[in-house]
């Protein structure tokens, strides 16, 4: 939803909780057809009230109704980005903590730091979106023309 805080700034503020609403609207959708007939009730309703919005939508469209090509049951794992935030929000603790840096090689181990942590804990099977999501949610096979590999066949994942 990162289209959101742009929406907000663009958004007269008597108008927000309202154009937010329609927005969290097209998410609560049970199925695709749903979600893409949701969104254009939302385009119709701000498209004369609100152009700078109408426009805004429009262009993100695809981006902003992408996960619908993907299983619903991974659809909120799909569009939600807090784990990004609370990623950010580590950082940005750690780099809080330490106040000033000596150099710039400084905050980059930190923030190395705090990345190797989060990809051991990847690695341990702590993911947001784990291996067997992925797995159901690869929407073609792969044609390989490799003698080694048949046309149409999934390689293996890996991590």
């Amino acid at each position: 939803m990162q289209h959101a805080a742009y929406l907000m700034s663009i958004c007269p503020k008597s108008m927000w909780p309202a154009v937010k609403a329609m927005l969290h609207s097209v998410y609560d959708q049970p199925v695709a057809a749903s979600v893409h007939a949701q969104f254009g009730r939302l385009l119709d309703y701000v498209d004369e009230k609100l152009p700078a919005v109408a426009e805004h939508l429009g262009q993100v469209r695809e981006d902003i109704l992408a996960f619908t090509a993907f299983p619903k049951d991974v659809w909120g794992q799909i569009w939600s980005n807090n784990p990004t935030e609370r990623l950010d929000k580590e950082i940005r603790r750690r780099t809080d903590a330490v106040g000033i840096f000596p150099s710039r090689d400084a905050i980059v181990r930190l923030v190395g730091a705090v990345l190797a942590e989060q990809t051991d804990e990847w690695i341990e099977g702590r993911r947001h979106l784990g291996l067997d999501v992925l797995a159901r949610c690869r929407l073609d096979t792969v044609a390989d023309t490799d003698s080694e590999m048949g046309a149409n066949t999934m390689p293996a994942l890996s991590a």
